[in-house]
């Protein structure tokens, strides 16, 4: 049985290897494969067929649907790994962002290329998302690659809005760790389990509410304004409202995220899978400071 050293991610029964739900585990939103029995090369065994695992021990194996399980090669996922990942690919996006901040600020960088990066960065950056994503193997250097390419997406977004609103920057990093920190506290308190029916909701939401955005993107390139975002100038509710919508889908999608490594580590997933793991916190605690970013700025006018 694993145990965390990490206290903040140490719970009684977290590390206990349980029955598979439905017989699958895994999140699905960014591309994870499902963490089944025969995933990760265990053997079967036929009617008849001793399980050499449990030979030479008076007690057999409790772990219920799990039977002879063999330790992956590279070894296995463990909540340390997935801290150490995403603290190392965190540095790396906020390297990059203090660095841009820094270039653009002090005029080493021209003043004017401060929206073509904004723009290009954002691009590359979803282009990443994409690729890490539906790859099966996790490509640590594309996660590292995603980070460098966010934090210079964030260091101009957040430069842009500290010259509008100053001091918001820190309030909305404030307040993207806080929420972070709250439904972490929350998830292992009260012990919350994901189930496939609400993991369903927050997907399709999440797909929702992108289109959505996509949409509003495609109009305003025509000079079209639909509302669900500001044009510059007065703030409608209706934008209000859908910047409220994206940092709660983005704190639920935070609870994904903390179920998705809980039960890799539970299924004893491969120790390659902390990267996934550390690239999803990674991408969802961008989209939540970016919304946290937002909403703060309509209530600073």
């Amino acid at each position: 049985m694993l145990r965390s050293s990490n206290p903040i991610l140490s719970r009684k029964d977290a590390f206990t290897p349980a029955a598979p739900q439905g017989g699958q585990y895994g999140q699905g939103q960014y591309g994870q494969g499902q963490y089944g029995q025969a995933q990760y090369g265990q053997p079967q065994y036929g009617q008849g067929q001793a399980d050499p695992f449990q030979q030479g021990y008076a007690q057999p194996d409790q772990r219920q649907g799990y039977p002879g399980q063999v330790t992956p090669s590279g070894g296995r996922m463990t909540f340390d790994d997935v801290v150490t990942k995403t603290v190392i690919t965190m540095a790396v996006l906020v390297a990059a962002a203090t660095a841009s901040w820094w270039g653009v600020a002090s005029g080493v960088i021209p003043g004017s290329m401060l929206m073509p990066a904004l723009i290009v960065s954002a691009i590359v950056g979803f282009i990443t998302v994409l690729l890490v994503s539906i790859r099966r193997v996790v490509n640590p250097a594309l996660v590292l690659v995603y980070a460098a390419v966010e934090g210079v997406f964030i260091g101009m977004l957040s430069l842009m809005f500290e010259r509008l609103y100053p001091g918001i920057v820190m309030q909305a990093v404030i307040g993207t760790f806080a929420a972070a920190g709250v439904t972490l506290a929350a998830y292992k308190i009260f012990n919350i389990r994901v189930t496939a029916k609400f993991r369903k909701i927050v997907i399709l939401a999440t797909i929702g509410f992108a289109a959505a955005m996509l949409i509003n993107l495609v109009f305003s390139l025509f000079g079209l304004n639909l509302g669900i975002r500001d044009a510059g100038g007065s703030v409608s509710i209706l934008a209000i409202v859908f910047s409220a919508i994206g940092v709660t889908l983005a704190v639920l999608n935070l609870v994904l995220d903390f179920d998705y490594i809980e039960r890799g580590v539970e299924a004893g997933a491969p120790a390659k899978e902390s990267w996934r793991g550390a690239f999803g916190l990674t991408v969802t605690m961008v989209w939540l400071y970016v919304e946290i970013l937002r909403i703060l700025s309509y209530f600073r006018r």
